[in-house]
């Protein structure tokens, strides 16, 4: 199996190369490639994209639409050949159809929605900060098909979920179509979307990279989906 990192120079990413690396070593029977590239080729030979995120919702569709050929080529993969794709952070919030940071900017359009800024109720303020940053529970609709329980197998579910993940955000996505839904966080007194799905296209706020066991655990079931 090939897995390609779409490499768009979003920022750090040797975070998310290295722990698929690591969930790799778990499923010796697939005999899973992982590759850091923007190169097209790799992109069309790919089984699996991942789609990394660090940075504004701007700077980071700026950079992957600047990269002649990639926007087209994920689109042929993702939409038309229906190859399974992990967006992660920014990455996820590239799915929706506008990102209002920086003055707002168009995205994929791949998930109907919009990506906007964390309001913090006053009485919150003096707790709650943004970015949010840190360690934060999740609950997985588990509901949402089989493709859903697989990715979040043994992960639990329900809206206030018994599993952490790493945030580091100030932005979150609001799906149009509910069924899109797939995870849910509280934070500063109300829930947002943690974690999308729509068929072969998924995304988690959170980043499963820095999320130690639980995280690692979602890599692999993503690898075995």
């Amino acid at each position: 199996m090939n897995v390609t990192i779409v490499d768009y120079y979003s920022g750090n990413v040797s975070s998310v190369l290295n722990s698929f690396k690591e969930a790799a070593k778990y499923k010796p029977d697939l005999n899973i490639k992982i590759k850091l590239s923007n190169k097209l080729e790799d992109i069309k030979n790919a089984d699996k994209l991942v789609l990394p995120g660090q940075g504004s919702f701007k700077n980071c569709i700026n950079s992957l639409k600047g990269i002649d050929g990639l926007e087209e080529a994920l689109k042929e993969q993702v939409q038309i050949k229906k190859k399974f794709i992990l967006g992660i952070c920014v990455g996820m919030q590239m799915f929706a159809d506008y990102g209002e940071e920086d003055g707002g900017s168009e995205g994929l359009g791949w998930i109907s929605g919009t990506v906007k800024k964390i309001k913090i109720p006053i009485k919150f303020q003096e707790n709650c900060k943004l970015p949010h940053i840190g360690w934060n529970g999740a609950g997985f609709y588990v509901v949402r098909g089989p493709i859903a329980d697989k990715f979040t197998n043994r992960l639990g579910s329900g809206e206030a979920g018994d599993k952490h993940f790493y945030f580091v955000h100030s932005y979150i996505f609001h799906p149009k179509d509910i069924d899109n839904l797939l995870g849910e966080t509280y934070y500063a007194g109300q829930k947002f979307m943690s974690a999308v799905i729509k068929e072969n296209i998924i995304g988690t706020q959170f980043h499963p990279e820095k999320s130690g066991n639980d995280g690692l655990l979602m890599i692999k079931n993503f690898l075995c989906l």
